[in-house]
């Protein structure tokens, strides 16, 4: 039998599976469905959303603050939640769009992204995902229309 002992390093080196950033989101989620769980009859997910967005870098915290009012007012039928440790908003409990922060897995700009229950199909190939380094009123704009199409 050969031997199969290798050092830490060499295992650090060679092991191809999830970033830390990766496994803490995973913690995250973990820990956002155990305490749904335990939640009273009326939770309010929504209050969870905005402790995290307070919790961000002053730069991410803008863009999510400005990116949750556009959502709400474009789409008053999602309900904010958490999903994987970033603010989600669902429809009939199903992440229809997210936005993850530059800090969250330490990319140089945040990412408003639409999941596959968001109708923007268009044709063969559409986006999915899309980098914010700032909102401008255009920007905004550009979101609500995408949201409410995303939920039509």
């Amino acid at each position: 039998m050969p031997n199969t002992t290798k050092t830490t390093t060499a295992n650090a080196e060679k092991y191809d599976g999830f970033t830390d950033e990766e496994r803490g989101a995973m913690k995250e989620r973990a820990k956002e469905l155990k305490a749904g769980a335990r939640r009273a009859a009326k939770p309010d997910p929504e209050n969870d959303v905005l402790a995290k967005i307070a919790e961000m870098s002053e730069s991410d915290r803008a863009i999510a603050e400005r990116l949750h009012a556009v959502i709400k007012a474009s789409a008053p039928g999602l309900s904010p939640k958490l999903w994987y440790g970033m603010p989600a908003y669902a429809r009939d409990g199903k992440v229809v769009c997210f936005f993850q922060s530059a800090a969250k897995f330490k990319t140089r700009y945040a990412m408003l992204g639409f999941s596959d229950e968001a109708n923007l199909d268009d044709g063969a190939m559409w986006p999915a995902y899309f980098a914010l380094t700032g909102l401008t009123a255009e920007t905004e704009a550009r979101i609500g229309a995408l949201v409410k199409q995303a939920v039509s």
